[in-house]
């Protein structure tokens, strides 16, 4: 079998880590988001896998080169001139999907959760129809657009964007699996396959759902990348525990790369992922926080819900929380304090950011 993953943007909503890297590279709980999802496809049976890519080509190339030995998959690179959308990278990469004449996986990037790629094909053979996309239920169904179902055969009526009166808390969870078919509607211009394509295939009687089970989130943005790391490190509790790391001042879910030092006298979670390399000094406090490589913390520092960045170094007695998200290579001096900051790579912080900003 064959996907696609619509790579493609500018990954502006998770600066300033992707100033440095591709959106997909930057690691969540410790692995790349596309090792996640190339993972999850290869066990469901894909043998060959299309990035939709147009922004830092050639960092994610060099770097799919070394995972395809890893996996043993075939991985393409579909180079986009200009953005075509949600539904434009299809008709670009037609030629690659339509061999066979095989269905075919289609995801965003962005989109992390426990991927039913196998239950999804399943369920695609036995209704027969040209696509099936996977819903996911959320509790404020206002401030999406909603999928509308027929409970007993999945099948898709319509959708309905924000409604003000409830008709369903189902919305698209960016996954999907469609038979060659759907190649003959999507012509090579900018569309957008949720507006433009899905519309049109309900209508026709041709596009069904598949409930998701389990956690789901879009990370493409900071507060959403460490919401998505709680449910993650939640779920793997339930399934894998022992990669979860535990010992003095460990609390909660915690997972630690075996590269990392951690010191004395600290209390690190619940909810933390501490990367290859990071070393966090002496009486520290960390909850909510992903901590990428090489980083250093040094001793008595306090974090909450922070995203700090590669190689990064926060002083002594630092205070840090409200989504602060330090890009590569970030000095924060000693004894500061920094509320909801967003700092761009290799910048050195020398006096304390009270309120939410961008350091540029």
């Amino acid at each position: 079998m064959r996907a696609l993953i619509l790579v493609g943007g500018f990954g502006t909503r998770l600066r300033p880590l992707t100033l440095s890297r591709p959106k997909p590279l930057v690691e969540f709980c410790n692995k790349a988001v596309l090792l996640h999802q190339l993972e999850a496809l290869r066990q469901a049976g894909v043998s060959h896998v299309v990035l939709a890519v147009s922004y830092m080509s050639d960092t994610l190339e060099a770097a799919m080169r070394e995972q395809e030995q890893r996996l043993g998959i075939r991985i393409s690179l579909s180079h986009e001139k200009e953005p075509l959308g949600t539904a434009g990278p299809l008709a670009l990469a037609r030629d690659l999907l339509a061999e066979g004449e095989e269905p075919f996986f289609v995801l965003n990037s962005d989109v992390i959760c426990e991927f039913p790629f196998a239950a999804l094909a399943r369920f695609h053979r036995q209704h027969g129809g040209e696509g099936s996309l996977v819903v996911t239920r959320v509790e404020e169904p206002a401030k999406y657009g909603v999928v509308v179902i027929e409970p007993d055969t999945g099948r898709i009526c319509r959708f309905v964007e924000k409604p003000r009166v409830f008709v369903s808390n189902k919305i698209n969870a960016g996954l999907y699996i469609f038979s060659p078919g759907i190649l003959k509607r999507i012509q090579l211009r900018p569309t957008s396959i949720e507006k433009e394509i899905f519309p049109a295939m309900a209508q026709e009687g041709q596009l069904y759902a598949m409930e998701l089970q389990g956690f789901w989130m879009d990370i493409g943005q900071p507060k959403d990348f460490l919401t998505g790391m709680c449910m993650y490190l939640q779920a793997l509790r339930a399934q894998h525990p022992e990669k979860l790391h535990s010992g003095p001042g460990v609390v909660g879910n915690v997972l630690v790369d075996p590269s990392a030092k951690i010191g004395a006298n600290c209390v690190i979670g619940p909810n933390v992922t501490i990367g290859a390399g990071v070393v966090v000094e002496d009486g520290v406090r960390i909850k909510r926080c992903t901590v990428l490589q090489g980083a250093r913390i040094r001793s008595h520092s306090w974090l909450e819900s922070c995203i700090v960045g590669w190689s990064c170094s926060v002083g002594q007695w630092v205070r840090m929380e409200n989504v602060t998200v330090l890009g590569e290579d970030v000095i924060v001096n000693d004894e500061l304090y920094l509320n909801g900051a967003n700092v761009l790579p290799h910048k050195s912080i020398a006096e304390s950011v009270p309120e939410p900003r961008i350091i540029m």
